[in-house]
């Protein structure tokens, strides 16, 4: 197999032809009151923030899924590697314009095949760094927020890898449950010269999402309690102003718009930035993260100061970097005398990474690693008896999505003692990328991983029939109502409904359809019917489930932990709990049966319906 990186689309940019090509714009038509083109003498400096977020290890411009270049429908790029190109052309433009800080919002060390390969397989250690520490140090950063993604891989891994950073992890709402107090670094200050003659102090306030004490509970619990975003800013953003902080900015690993993609299993809201701006005064301006939206520029006004508020949230996976200009004025008392910054005016906006080459230096540090991540997924593990799509998976029981029920199921049953052993298993799963398939003849690393592209850990949980029933109609919730007596649709038609939880749309990876190992569970689902009554004959091994049946029933951690808000699983008992990583389950599986046979777990078990007709999908 070859080691080249793949040539590049474009022609290298750097400096002013980079940002000019990345659509930067020295000052912008909307620009905010008291924003001037350029700082205005000597009392006064331009503070430039750039910032990434949700890097979810993307280095490089590669999709190793695919293993080839990234490409989508919008032309973006990805990869750490070209937003340096971009952060070192603002560098290069402010030089003697005033201070640079560059951030990252969280989420870098999960995501990609790269990622894992080096929590998992070649695990990080004083000998090993992983590829995401060497290109963020090369990148040079004054600090990160931690993401919900970075616990993934327990405790020991994070703390790893973050002494591997040169800049601190910070976590101000990451405390120890009997001390209430950080146990990561809530923020740091940065006293940056200004080219006045007088320094500026530039707080910076780290804050991760409330969620990962559900997501990540297993990894968490009893170590690590996690307070919500306001509560801590509270706490802190007057501390860092008492010790002299001219500047506030905070990286929130949390989404501009309060919604929440798991209900209300907390009392914090998932996505709490705005919230920040307008209750929390001292803050001057956010980068924002987790939500994977870009927001070039935001104003939230401050309900107590009436100051307004930027916000800034560069597109996921290095697409793009944040430029936040904050324009200070010294302000000086009676005397004459210099006694304080005060902010004047904050603008932001978005470079594109898709319009520059990747930074020679980040590439050099991790291509070793990209290749041996590359012959590592796409290694051959077994074969396949024919072509299994994902594609209709979200309509229709397929084979591929039985396959990973079945292997979850059986697993979830090995480790079953007990009177719990005599128990029927079923398992659920969700079609997570509709691109993925099973190709016929050789089966790679990549193509499991394609299909399992979540580094989720198996539980098996004890349910009741009720619970099934009300667990199955939840995520029913997932399609569109089709008028009474249409039995024809379209995909898009009847999938992705908008509920009040979903406002963009129900997510693939929350419909959730139900399998039985050594009986089928067998269902129609009414789409026709309003949601919480479209389950119809539900039946395992052919005879109907009684409300007062026991199940064991075969779980992500995700789902276990309240992901996605589904009912009953969440407070179910857990009777099985090993820990196992469902990717390499599926992995290890073919590997050990070397071929995968239809035969040997697929069925239909579940249907669309209209009524007491069957669904046609027209395409």
């Amino acid at each position: 197999m070859s080691h080249a990186l793949p040539a590049s689309r474009r022609t290298v940019l750097t400096g002013a032809a980079a940002l000019a090509a990345a659509g930067y714009v020295a000052t912008p038509a909307d620009a905010a009151p008291g924003l001037a083109a350029k700082p205005r003498g000597d009392n006064h400096v331009r503070l430039t923030v750039l910032g990434t977020t949700d890097l979810h290890g993307n280095v490089l411009n590669w999709d190793y899924f695919k293993d080839a270049e990234f490409t989508n429908a919008a032309g973006d790029d990805i990869g750490l590697a070209k937003a340096r190109t971009l952060i070192e052309a603002v560098r290069e433009k402010r030089r003697g314009q005033g201070p640079v800080i560059t951030l990252d919002a969280g989420d870098t060390l999960q995501g990609t095949p790269l990622a894992y390969y080096y929590a998992r397989i070649e695990k990080i250690s004083r000998d090993v760094v992983h590829p995401m520490a060497a290109a963020m140090n090369l990148v040079g950063y004054d600090a990160a927020a931690l993401g919900n993604h970075e616990f993934n891989y327990g405790i020991d891994t994070l703390r790893t890898f973050e002494s591997q950073l040169d800049f601190p992890l910070l976590g101000a709402n990451v405390v120890d449950p009997v001390t209430q107090r950080p146990v990561f670094a809530p923020y740091v200050i940065k006293t940056v010269a200004t080219g006045t003659g007088r320094r500026l102090r530039v707080g910076i306030l780290g804050l991760t999402n409330p969620g990962v004490a559900i997501w990540d509970k297993a990894n968490v619990e009893g170590r690590m309690e996690f307070p919500g975003l306001v509560e801590q800013a509270r706490k802190f953003v007057p501390e860092m102003r008492r010790k002299g902080c001219d500047v506030v900015i905070v990286s929130a690993h949390s989404g501009a718009d309060t919604s929440s993609s798991y209900g209300d299993a907390l009392p914090y809201p998932e996505n709490a930035s705005s919230l920040l701006a307008q209750q929390v005064p001292g803050i001057d301006a956010i980068l924002v993260g987790h939500a994977h939206k870009e927001i070039a520029q935001r104003y939230v006004e401050n309900e107590r100061t009436g100051q307004q508020v930027l916000l800034c949230e560069p597109l996921y996976w290095g697409m793009r970097v944040a430029v936040m200009d904050l324009e200070l004025r010294l302000v000086r008392d009676r005397d004459g005398r210099a006694k304080r910054w005060k902010l004047l005016g904050a603008r932001s906006q978005t470079l594109n990474s898709n319009t520059v080459d990747a930074d020679e230096e980040v590439v050099a540090a991790v291509v070793e690693a990209h290749q041996t991540v590359r012959d590592y997924v796409n290694s051959v593990v077994g074969t396949s008896v024919e072509r299994l799509p994902a594609a209709r998976g979200v309509v229709e029981d397929v084979p591929i999505i039985d396959f990973v029920q079945y292997v979850q199921a059986d697993a979830v049953k090995r480790g079953l003692t007990g009177a719990d052993a005599a128990l029927p298993v079923l398992s659920i799963a969700a079609p997570f990328s509709r691109s993925a398939v099973f190709p016929a003849g050789e089966i790679t690393v990549r193509d499991v991983a394609g299909l399992y592209v979540f580094d989720n850990t198996l539980l098996g949980v004890r349910i009741t029939g009720a619970q099934l029933r009300d667990y199955l109609e939840f995520s029913a919730r997932y399609f569109q109502q089709l008028a009474a007596g249409d039995t024809t649709a379209s995909v898009a038609e009847l999938t992705n409904a908008v509920t009040a939880t979903a406002p963009g749309g129900t997510p693939d990876y929350n419909f959730d359809s139900v399998f039985g190992l050594d009986e089928p569970l067998t269902y129609d689902i009414d789409v026709a019917a309003a949601p919480g009554s479209r389950i119809r004959d539900l039946a395992y091994g052919g005879v109907p489930v009684a409300d007062a049946q026991e199940f064991v029933l075969a779980v992500n951690n995700y789902r276990q932990s309240g992901g996605g808000g589904f009912p009953a699983v969440s407070t179910a008992p857990v009777v099985v709990n090993g820990q196992q990583e469902i990717r390499q389950l599926l992995i290890d599986w073919v590997i050990a049966n070397e071929t995968i046979d239809p035969a040997l777990f697929a069925s239909v078990d579940w249907r669309l319906v209209s009524g007491d007709q069957p669904v046609t999908i027209t395409d």
